[in-house]
């Protein structure tokens, strides 16, 4: 167990058993009893090879709801049903099962892209809402599926702001490299897009690596042979490290950019000082920029916690104001059934400085992408 792990457990009290999750024994799909508590129903990867990602996201929210529930004009707690699933796709899929049938009101913050196709399938099944899934693939932001509320832009926002940033600066020899799974096939594909829309020329190259490995060496030989100005990665923190530093040592000094899901703090505590002058991708304020409403409440609720202020738990908390959001404008009369409606309606709510979007159908977000280089001693530099 890492120390973000073991920090975990010691906050939430959880026992291994309780962290991996246990029967709980609510009725299926019957509206919410007067009084009783909201249920978000989240599986999310407190083990496994995004862990240190999924640990902080879920804190955040857990955060939020802990805040939320020590308000005195709530109509309706919150109650947050985490469960592990190690960040595999058939996990994420039974917990979601598990989680509707146990009484789950709604799925939130599924973690991964094919974790959260998982759990979005199994809310349109069930005639459930999956809402802000971290890290899903664009293919659920259109109109088939309904069930799927976003919070965060998407990766081909990220991509756009990536490719358009290169362009700008006249670096046109673009690679990928991007992890053999679902979501470095998204991230690839929406990095086409991006080039196609901006009307650069095609991609010089793109490799895939296994995921979170450390066999990068095929990539690192293919696409330093071929000099890009730039290299795109869609990875996770291990294996973004593993190929940075092999780059490197090849002779490779052009520019890497990562989209966020990457997790600045553990690529840095991966990377150590080699850090220098990576670019990644944000989607919400830095968390120590207090001059976002937003960021302050986060920051006033952090400071009863051993947290520590991060881009992912800074998600988490406002995913989960989101569903606080919407359960208070529901009232006492809060369902299921209506969950939809309340979310469509809050499209340009104010979460704290920025408006969101949180409908299906919509692909961008409503406050703007941040690219931040990275210093060798952990600074962003904007």
């Amino acid at each position: 167990m890492s120390a973000v792990q073991r920090r975990w457990v010691v906050k939430t009290g959880l026992g291994a058993g309780a962290m991996l999750g246990l029967g709980f024994g609510v009725a299926l799909a019957a509206p919410p009893a007067a009084g009783r508590a909201v249920v978000l129903g989240q599986s999310v990867p407190l083990t496994g090879a995004a862990s240190e990602i999924g640990l902080a996201f879920a804190a955040g929210a857990k955060l939020y709801v802990d805040a939320y529930n020590s308000r005195p004009d709530i109509a309706r707690r919150l109650e947050l049903r985490q469960l592990d699933d190690g960040y595999d796709a058939a996990r994420a899929e039974a917990n979601a099962r598990k989680l509707l049938a146990e009484g789950a009101d709604l799925l939130f913050g599924f973690v991964g892209t094919a974790s959260s196709s998982a759990g979005a399938a199994v809310a349109k099944q069930q005639g459930a809402v999956l809402l802000a899934p971290f890290a899903a693939a664009d293919s659920l932001r259109d109109g088939s599926h309904p069930e799927v509320f976003h919070v965060r832009p998407s990766m081909a926002d990220e991509a756009f702001k990536m490719v358009q940033h290169c362009a700008t600066i006249g670096q046109n020899r673009i690679a990928v490299m991007a992890e053999d799974d679902a979501m470095g096939r998204a991230g690839l594909a929406a990095v086409q897009r991006a080039v196609a829309e901006l009307k650069l020329p095609p991609l010089v190259g793109t490799a895939f690596v296994p995921s979170n490995s450390a066999k990068v060496d095929g990539a690192v030989l293919q696409l330093n042979a071929l000099q890009p100005q730039a290299i795109i990665q869609v990875s996770l923190f291990n294996t973004t490290a593993n190929f940075i530093r092999k780059m490197r040592q090849a002779g490779y000094a052009g520019a890497f950019m990562n989209f966020s899901v990457v997790g600045i703090a553990p690529l840095f505590t991966a990377l150590g000082k080699e850090i220098g002058g990576v670019v990644v991708s944000q989607v919400v304020p830095s968390p120590r920029n207090s001059a976002r409403p937003i960021v302050r409440e986060y920051l006033a609720a952090i400071e009863n916690s051993d947290q520590t202020p991060t881009y992912e738990s800074l998600e988490g908390f406002i995913a989960a104001k989101v569903a606080g959001e919407a359960v208070r404008r529901g009232g006492a009369g809060f369902s299921r059934v209506g969950l939809p409606h309340i979310l469509t309606a809050m499209n340009g709510y104010d979460v704290g400085g920025m408006r969101l979007q949180p409908q299906a159908g919509v692909r961008e977000s409503a406050w703007a992408i941040e690219l931040v280089s990275v210093t060798a001693d952990g600074r962003l530099v904007r």
